[in-house]
């Protein structure tokens, strides 16, 4: 069954080429085994197989063999590179690059996109959202939060609000409109790698 095209950046086939060209270059001095970036995406190698062969002849990434696996990383000499990151950053960045940044701040148990950046990546329509809503839950210092936000808002060119909240707060929330409303709208899990820590 053939996908609509994402509502975050109507202009790519698949939410799938953005999740994987936002990753691939918002991380560009990395090198990933196809294998890895199918785990990291939750689809078929054979899915990252086609779209990589996909990008390999677009000249967007960089691909070479070792033993049996291929490795792949963006293509940062070709001429739409910089403008081809900055998009994604835009769109897809929020995902590629906070979940990763989280990963170095103990005491995070969860952690969601909330709001209308969640919104269009679910596939709601509207324009691309100004800013970008995190929900953290867990004992994670304010302080780390916070510098966290700001080094996401650097890389990512738009304002980053990251809110805390314990487990019992999170797990309560029946009384809070807040958390009502955050819990009835779209979320976007964060992948928070324990390794990190």
């Amino acid at each position: 069954m053939k996908q609509p095209p994402p509502s975050l950046l109507p202009l790519l086939r698949s939410p799938f080429q953005g999740e994987l060209l936002a990753w691939l270059f918002l991380h560009p001095e990395v090198e990933y085994p196809q294998i890895e970036l199918a785990k990291r995406f939750e689809v078929s190698p054979s899915s990252v197989t086609r779209e990589v062969d996909r990008l390999a002849a677009a000249g967007l990434v960089v691909t070479r063999r070792t033993g049996n696996m291929r490795m792949v990383r963006a293509d940062t000499d070709v001429a739409v590179a910089r403008p081809l990151t900055e998009l994604l950053a835009l769109t897809y960045g929020p995902a590629a690059v906070l979940g990763e940044q989280l990963s170095d701040v103990d005491g995070i148990e969860e952690a969601y996109i909330y709001g209308s950046w969640a919104a269009r990546y679910s596939g709601e329509p509207g324009r691309v959202p100004n800013d970008v809503d995190v929900l953290v839950i867990g004992s994670a210092d304010e302080d780390d939060l916070y510098d966290v936000a700001r080094d996401a808002e650097r890389q990512l060119g738009r304002e980053v609000n990251i809110r805390r909240l314990s487990r019992d707060e999170w797990q309560s929330s029946q009384d809070d409109p807040f958390l009502k409303t955050i819990k009835a709208r779209p979320l976007v899990r964060l992948k928070i790698d324990e390794g990190k820590r």
